[in-house]
This record gives structure tokens, sequence and C-alpha cells, in this order.
């Protein structure tokens, strides 16, 4: 960028007043040096006139030295043709301090020629929007140009968007922004591809998050049955205007949904390369666990369950009564153990097992991905039932869920079933209930704090303890 007062100072003009004042000067200081050299060479007491001649001398330096600093940086007479204007008005520094200002993300369509992208800063410029960040989509004819934008509270979106179409954009997408979208672009992108190596379960979380506002679903290449669903995607997948369907490294296809914006290439090509990460690194899940200590004394621990607790998953089917069966899968219960499969798998969500000191599986709690929702759900064995590890594993779950950035859970239960009823409010979280022919679906915002598990010292005799 141009130094403005260099430039200023470049085109400044020559001050002949100036020049004429020094160079009198200079020519006054010879003449009195003059003078007073003929002098001493006429009078007796020459000594004393030379040291005369050199205080002249030094105050006429001294002057001409004065009057340089004093005019040296003073301002052309004439400032008419200044390029920057320094009115009040148009003081930037003190202006933007004062005007409250909100995030914008916006995406908009031009054409691929010189100068197009200059108009368009143009226009934001003229009302005083500050350009965050820019990312640039190639297409096969034009670019999308997408922008976070820091703009004027008191700027209408609508306004926005007229300006933008009048300076050449079409198919303009503006939505508010928050401090998440801040980051930029490729750190999101590297922190997003370190959560889906370090747990396959990520993957439709990063999907989300990397193209925003979507809906994901992992569709299987065999039902729950066994069938063959005819669900299946070339390994370059397809992309088709605002559906991406993609190869599924375990089995069938990811589709992601946008109705509201196509995809880009590049958004494709940023998706398929976090695909293709999650199948080259395969089957993974943290094993992280806690120890609980049940009121009774009785030690548990909490984990991350994956498709290789299968065979002891059914073994807990097995021990449990079909009331409970009936209780989670809502329906008949035959073969319900087929279910786990899907369950277990963490392309579908996250599950957390309980088991015992002996390493008996006791419970289960799923957090499902369910599009663009998120459903929870729990079983615990008839023999540990009514001792706080529902409740435990619920608040995980929730707790989990926030830290995947959902909005809400949602639990699909009977009517009478109280035990989830009263885990559910136990969360502490607003709560939307909706019942239809004994079907209750509870749904909690998470917009307020989320539900983790107490510390020891905080935990009540009806919850278990974490042992430290």
């Amino acid at each position: 960028m141009t130094d403005v007062t260099s430039a200023k100072s470049a085109r400044r003009p020559h001050h002949w007043r100036r020049d004429l004042i020094e160079l009198a000067a200079l020519f006054t200081a010879v003449a009195v040096a003059d003078a007073i050299a003929n002098l001493i060479g006429h009078q007796p007491d020459g000594p004393y006139l030379l040291v005369a001649s050199a205080v002249a001398l030094v105050a006429t330096a001294g002057f001409h030295t004065w009057w340089a600093r004093r005019h040296s940086h003073a301002p052309p007479p004439d400032t008419s043709t200044s390029d920057v204007d320094t009115s009040p008005e148009n003081d930037s520094d003190g202006a933007d301090e004062a005007v409250e200002t909100v995030l914008w993300r916006m995406r908009t369509t031009v054409r691929d020629t010189p100068g197009t992208l200059a108009s368009l800063c143009i226009a934001l410029a003229r009302h005083r929007i500050d350009i965050l960040t820019l990312q640039t989509h190639p297409l096969a004819r034009g670019t999308v140009d997408e922008f976070l934008l820091r703009a004027p509270a008191g700027l209408p979106a609508q306004q926005l968007t007229r300006e933008i179409a009048a300076a050449g954009g079409t198919g303009t997408w503006i939505e508010r922004a928050d401090a998440h979208d801040l980051v930029d672009t490729p750190t999101r992108v590297i922190g997003l591809a370190t959560r889906t190596a370090l747990d396959a379960a990520e993957l439709p979380l990063a999907l989300r998050q990397l193209l925003g506002r979507c809906t994901i679903h992992s569709l299987p290449a065999l039902s729950i049955t066994g069938r063959p669903t005819g669900e299946s995607a070339p390994v370059e997948g397809v992309l088709e205007d605002t559906v991406m369907r993609l190869r599924d490294p375990s089995g069938g296809v990811i589709t992601v949904e946008r109705p509201y914006l196509p995809f880009t290439p590049t958004e494709f090509a940023r998706a398929r390369a976090l695909v293709e990460l999650d199948a080259r690194l395969g089957p993974r899940v943290p094993r992280s666990e806690d120890v609980l200590t049940l009121p009774e004394g009785n030690e548990i621990t909490v984990r991350r369950a994956d498709r290789s607790d299968l065979a002891a998953a059914r073994a807990m089917h097995d021990r449990c009564s079909e009331h409970t069966l009936g209780l989670r899968y809502h329906g008949p219960v035959r073969d319900a153990d087929r279910y786990l499969d899907h369950l277990l798998s963490p392309r579908f969500g996250r599950t957390l097992a309980v088991q015992t000191a002996s390493g008996r599986l006791v419970a289960l709690g799923h957090l499902l991905w369910d599009g663009d929702e998120t459903e929870v759900a729990l079983m615990v064995e008839d023999d540990w039932q009514r001792r706080g590890i529902g409740s435990e594993l619920l608040g995980r779950l929730v707790a989990l869920a926030v830290e995947a950035g959902c909005d809400s859970v949602y639990a699909v239960t009977q009517a009478h079933n109280t035990g989830m009823v009263a885990a559910m409010r136990a969360l502490s979280l607003p709560l939307d209930y909706q019942i239809e022919e004994g079907t209750l679906v509870i749904t909690a915002r998470l917009a307020a704090s989320p539900a983790r598990p107490l510390p020891a010292h905080e935990q009540t005799e009806q919850h278990p303890r974490i042992r430290r």
C-alpha cells in the first residue's frame, strides 16, 4: 500500500520565497565577513574585530538553521490537489469505535473477468463494511466469492444484497455469523481433520461444520435385516447442485443435502478429502474410561463402545426382559439385537457402555445422528436399573452432543416410561414434549449450560460417584 504522506511530499511544489530568504542570508553573511576583514586590515585593534566577525558568522548560521527547521516541513500553500479527505466526518479511526457492528457471511457469484471483485469491494466500502476473510470458488462459468463481513448493525441485509446486485453479484446468499467464523478456513479444516483422525464418529459432524447448515444421512449398504439397500456411490463421489453423495468407507453412502445453496467443486473436494482420510485410518474409537462407584459400593466403568462390543451387547439383550426391550425399541422386540450392528457403528453416532468389575456389559447409551437432528437412547439391564446409571449415561451423552455443536437432542419413549422422563427432567434443560398415540418425544434444547457428570463432592447418594 502506498504511503500517503510520502506521496504528498513527492508532489509538494518548490517554494521560491524560502529559497530567496536563504540566499539573502548567505549573501549577508559573506558581506559582513568581507567588511570586517577590511576593517581588520586598517585598524590597530584587529584581534577584537576578528572576534566580532566570528560572532556575526555564528549568529547568521544560527538564524539560517532556525529558519530551515521551521519551514522544511511546512505544508504547501495550495492544498486543493490533496487526495486524502481529513475532515472529521470521514475520520474512520474515531467513527468505527462508536458504531455497533455485526458479522455476516455472504456468498455471491460474479463474472470471471478483471475488476468484478474490485466492484464488490467498492460497494462494501461505500457502507463502511470491513472484509475480514475472502474465499473464491472457481466455477465452469464465473466465480463464487464468499466473504466474512463486519458491517454496521443498522445496515439491513436486504440493502446489502441490493448493493451487491448493483455491483454485479448474482445468486447472493447472506446470513448472520458469529465469533466461530473468525477462524480462517485452513485452520478450521486442519482442526476437523484432526478430530476425524481421532474418532470415526466425528466424520458426519466434521462434514456438517465444513459445509455449513446442511443435512447429512449415512445410508448403510445393508438393512437391519441384512438385505442390500442398493445404496452406493462411485469412489470419486457425485455432485449434483445442492446434493453431494460420497462413498462411505464403512459401506453404503453419505448423502449431504443443502437446499438453500448449491455446493461448489471446492467444497466437494474438501469433503471428499475428509472421507478419504477416514477410509485410510480405518475403525477407531477413543478408549478413555471412567470408573464410578454406585451408592451401594459397586464399581462400574463407563467407556466408548463400538462394533467390537457386539457379542457383549447381544448377551445383555438376552438377559433383559421383554418389558425393558419394549421400552427401548417401542415395538416388537423379536430379533432386537439386529439393531445393534447399526447402533454400535461410529458412523451413525456415539455409544457409551457400562460394564461391571467382572467385565459384563449392563447398560448402553446411544447418541445418534439423525440428519440435522440428534437422538439419545438408553437401555439398562433389569437388575441394574434405578441405581443412577441411566441418568449418568444421559448426562454424558448430552455433554457429547454439546461438544459436537448440537442445538438440541430428543428422546423417543413410551408415555408411561417414568424413568426416562425423570432422567430428561434431571438435566435441568428447557424441555419440549410431544405425545402421539402413546409415543412421547422429549426434546431438550442445549442453549443452556450443558449437563455434565458432577464431581465426586457434588454427587448425591442417588447417583454414582466418580473415583478419582
